[in-house]
């Protein structure tokens, strides 16, 4: 089940980034005071009440370009097309929008424009008024900005939400109504005991060629424009008695020049897929090589506690020697250093090449997935890992692991009873987990290490 997705948007400067940072509750978009900071959307992850979610910040939306008007958005003028392309995408991703608007400011003709936008965008999806639109009238700090809201009610979208995102006023009401707006979860009628595989990566690296590979059939759209395929895609297929879903995933990016050495992607389809699969194949492509956004899918598949594989797409198309590809390994393995385990392959979507290896990869990635320890060997080898070297006594105590067990699969998690938790460095716990992966390798998958203290007995 995908989580809900919540997007931000309206005019620069209205105050998004900063009540995007109150909901996530962390600090992660930069918040300036000169209009146009936000250039990018941004992504994380929020809960409320039991609820968990996406939230998506955007540029501010200008509709000062369609008029030939003074921009809003100093220092980004020549950006606000793709300011503009970027929150409108959002909008397309989302369950929830958000509409920010200025107490201080008060009703706008630019408030006006954007919200005649969005309700263009609503009546292109399924005819239907989709998503729902929240007013949220922000920097209401004070009890004559908070009566200015009343004054929002002329847009036509319903009762205005009066909150401050700098000191939280206001934000648990509006989330109350957010979560009450979610669409309802859909629950699979039957179980589905296939192996869910994620096909994800950058743009344009060859994911639905090699899903068309895959399964033998022009299942997806194929093109080299990045961004073509913007649905994720469920394919059944079966393979050696084994049933598999491959999950086909959209890459997104900004079209048009933006700024130097700047192009970022969507990653929330990707988030999505990774969520619901036990398997993720992380496709790089081989001619433009590991970047910045492949390591960022490999971190969010890596906090996922997901299973994973990396192939290297496009091998065809390189000119190689006897070392090209143990240098290229050694390059992605310095940049994926966070997932040790993880195999990778050398492919071509296009020619087949070592595709056919991808999926009996994935099973034997899956059965290791499943792999469960027997508490005698995991005993034993936590002994012999202690002898060969003791913990670290930063504290002057002696870190202890007394015993373990294994107590759950998808991820392997071991829950190991200590002296005192607080003193079991994560290095030490490194080393143990690699003691482990030296009888059971644990192909691809991530492990979990539990401290809790032995409790003593009269």
């Amino acid at each position: 089940m995908n989580k809900p997705v919540i997007v931000l948007v309206g005019r620069p400067n209205v105050g998004k980034s900063t009540l995007f940072n109150r909901l996530v509750g962390q600090r992660l978009a930069i918040v300036d005071d000169v209009p146009g900071t936000t250039r990018d959307r941004l992504l994380a992850e929020g809960d409320w009440a039991g609820h968990d979610f996406f939230v998506v910040d955007t540029g501010g939306i200008d509709p000062s370009k369609q008029h030939s008007q003074k921009p809003l958005s100093i220092g980004s003028a020549e950006f606000i097309q793709d300011i503009r392309e970027q929150a409108e995408i959002a909008m397309e991703e989302a369950d929830v929008i958000l509409l920010i608007t200025d107490a201080l400011d008060g009703v706008t003709q630019a408030d006006r424009e954007i919200v005649e936008i969005l309700r263009r965008r609503r009546a292109k999806q399924n005819d239907r008024p989709t998503p729902p639109i929240i007013l949220v009238v922000n920097k209401a700090d004070s009890p004559a900005a908070r009566l200015n809201a009343l004054d929002f009610y002329s847009l036509g979208l319903g009762e205005p939400y009066a909150i401050s995102s700098i000191h939280g006023t206001g934000t648990g009401d509006l989330l109350d109504a957010v979560v009450e707006k979610f669409p309802e979860p859909v629950l699979d009628e039957e179980e589905d005991e296939s192996i869910k595989v994620a096909i994800v990566g950058k743009p344009n690296a060859g994911k639905s060629s090699l899903l068309n590979k895959l399964t033998g059939q022009q299942r997806s759209i194929v093109s080299n424009i990045p961004g073509t395929t913007r649905d994720a895609i469920d394919t059944k297929l079966t393979v050696d008695d084994q049933e598999y879903t491959l999950i086909d995933t959209a890459g997104i990016r900004k079209r048009g020049s933006v700024s130097p050495g700047v192009e970022k992607y969507s990653v929330l389809r990707a988030m999505q897929a990774i969520e619901r699969c036990d398997v993720a194949i992380l496709v790089i492509d081989a001619v433009s090589g590991i970047t910045a956004q492949d390591t960022h899918i490999a971190g969010y598949i890596n906090q996922a506690w997901k299973s994973v594989m990396v192939v290297i797409n496009k091998w065809d198309l390189i000119e190689k020697d006897q070392n090209t590809a143990i240098e290229f390994e050694k390059h992605v393995r310095y940049e994926l250093n966070f997932l040790p385990y993880v195999p990778i392959l050398f492919i071509s979507a296009e020619t087949g090449q070592r595709v056919h290896q991808i999926l009996p990869l994935v099973n034997e990635i899956q059965q290791e997935r499943l792999r469960k320890i027997p508490t005698s060997q995991l005993n034993k080898i936590l002994v012999l890992a202690q002898d060969k070297h003791q913990a670290p006594s930063g504290t002057g105590k002696p870190f202890r692991i007394y015993y373990g067990t294994q107590v759950k699969t998808e991820p392997p998690t071991f829950m190991l009873y200590c002296n005192d938790p607080t003193i079991g460095h994560f290095t030490y716990l490194r080393f143990i987990e690699n003691q482990i992966r030296e009888t059971f390798p644990f192909k691809g998958t991530p492990m979990q290490l539990v401290l809790k203290k032995r409790e003593r007995r009269d």
